[in-house]
């Protein structure tokens, strides 16, 4: 039976989500986990909107409306939407940039008998998940 371990983490103001979420799979030397939940806000965003090759960069006040994706050492996937201050909400793949405001309140979880890893398989020309079970 597998195990699930839960992570409960808090960024701080001026810290990269992006690069904060990848530096705590690689210390945690996490094979397979995903983000389950995150509140927060962001000063400055850059995501990767839908089929568009580079991504989109603006400052302000921003919160968190959702994030979720893939965690591994192996290599990450998630996305995030952001509302501003009146309430326009945009989301996308989250890319490194985005520069927490107050905090980000982070649930992740793992397994220990999958591992993740980002491959190209053929399907599409982006390197995709690829799960292997231990």
């Amino acid at each position: 039976m597998p195990t699930i371990k839960a992570y409960a983490i808090r960024l701080k103001p001026g810290e990269d989500l992006r690069k904060s979420l990848q530096s705590f799979a690689d210390k945690n030397q996490l094979t397979a986990a995903w983000v389950v939940t995150c509140a927060g806000s962001l000063t400055h965003y850059n995501i990767r909107f839908a089929n568009q090759q580079a991504g989109s960069a603006d400052s302000g006040h921003f919160e968190i409306v959702s994030l979720g994706g893939t965690l591994s050492k192996n290599g990450s996937h998630v996305h995030i939407s952001i509302s501003d201050s009146t309430g326009k909400t945009i989301g996308g793949h989250l890319q490194e940039g985005c520069i927490i405001y107050t905090t980000a309140e982070i649930i992740i979880q793992s397994s220990d008998k999958m591992i993740f890893t980002r491959e190209k398989d053929g399907t599409t020309p982006w390197e995709e998940l690829q799960v292997e079970t231990k």
